[in-house]
């Protein structure tokens, strides 16, 4: 049950994500607001579930699964990035959250450029 409560939800969020892009036009030709929308987006709604989780408790965890690794996971994985950052902060390991966020954006860019390279060559 867990799993097609994630799948149906990631179904539901990677088609929201592909539907955003297509509306919303780039801003001039270079900055990606598409992209850029989709993460902000899926970070508020991350945060809102986890809001109304913490604060309700009661709620079924399938739900959960549905709503934060189904469709936030399928619209966006910068949500849950973000949403690991802050919990490392909100532990009070401030040292591993920026650690998580320079290491994931610097590697992150590397590992594409990487894979990028080798299937060029």
């Amino acid at each position: 049950m867990n799993l097609l409560a994630v799948g149906l939800g990631g179904a539901i969020g990677a088609i929201c994500r592909y539907l955003l892009g297509q509306m919303v036009p780039k801003l001039g030709s270079e900055f990606p607001i598409g992209t850029f929308a989709v993460n902000m987006i899926g970070c508020f709604a991350i945060g809102l579930i986890v809001g109304i989780a913490g604060r309700y408790g009661n709620l079924d965890p399938r739900l959960v699964l549905f709503l934060q690794t189904g469709i936030c996971g399928g619209f966006t994985t910068f949500s849950t990035f973000s949403l690991e950052t802050l919990s490392l902060m909100e532990e009070g390991r401030f040292t591993a959250g920026i650690l998580y966020i320079v290491l994931s954006v610097v590697f992150g860019i590397l590992s594409l450029f990487a894979a990028k390279y080798m299937v060029n060559s």
